[in-house]
């Protein structure tokens, strides 16, 4: 929103001038969505943490060179989004699927929930950096493709292309979900079938 831009641009401009609070609070209102697009991206808690760590003290040692050609909030993005994908490609980040809260309750509904977000959780992460970086921006967080393209410096056509080849991977990868096999058929509970007939019983006083 033009509101919260021109905020985060007097906040920046105040750190700018020395005022010690202004990059804190610029921090605190960015810090939540800024850490999920890093875990999204490297689907590790850690590294995620150490990412959006990694830029945010990038973003306030290089706070002079924000120009102002992009809002505040993309600028944030893309420090965040650089720090992932280098760190991902400098360490070889092997993704791993964050799991839940342990405290969901066990229903079938909850069971089911879980087994489904950590299937797309595990899809995303098999994705190639370059499209998973593009989906998490543009679909799993809403930004347009123009303003994801100005995230990762990149031109418009290729995030969308990203993005198109990230979902057909997806949509391969998820089958099984949105089309599930046929349930084993169970047989209705009833009598017994008949076995064979028992063997006759010799006779006690050996008749026939």
């Amino acid at each position: 929103m033009v509101v919260d831009d021109e905020r985060d641009r007097a906040l920046v401009a105040a750190h700018l001038s020395g005022d010690r609070d202004a990059f804190g609070t610029l921090v605190r209102l960015h810090r939540d969505r800024l850490y999920a697009v890093a875990l999204q991206t490297l689907s590790d808690r850690e590294e995620a943490a150490d990412a959006v760590q990694d830029a945010l003290l990038s973003a306030y040692r290089s706070a002079a060179g924000y120009r102002g050609e992009a809002r505040v909030s993309t600028w944030l993005h893309r420090i965040v989004v650089n720090a992932c994908l280098d760190r991902a490609r400098r360490r070889a980040v092997r993704p791993t699927v964050a799991l839940p809260p342990e405290d969901l309750p066990e229903t079938r509904d909850a069971l089911g929930e879980r087994e489904t977000a950590l299937a797309v959780q595990a899809a995303l992460a098999a994705l190639p950096l370059e499209q998973r970086a593009a989906l998490v921006l543009v679909d799993l967080h809403g930004l347009p493709v123009e303003e994801a393209a100005r995230v990762l410096g990149a031109p418009v056509g290729t995030v969308k292309s990203r993005c198109s080849r990230g979902r057909a991977r997806l949509a391969v990868a998820l089958g099984s979900l949105r089309n599930p096999g046929p349930a084993a058929s169970v047989p209705p509970a009833g009598p017994p079938a008949p076995g064979p007939p028992a063997a006759p019983h010799p006779d006690p006083a050996g008749g026939p």
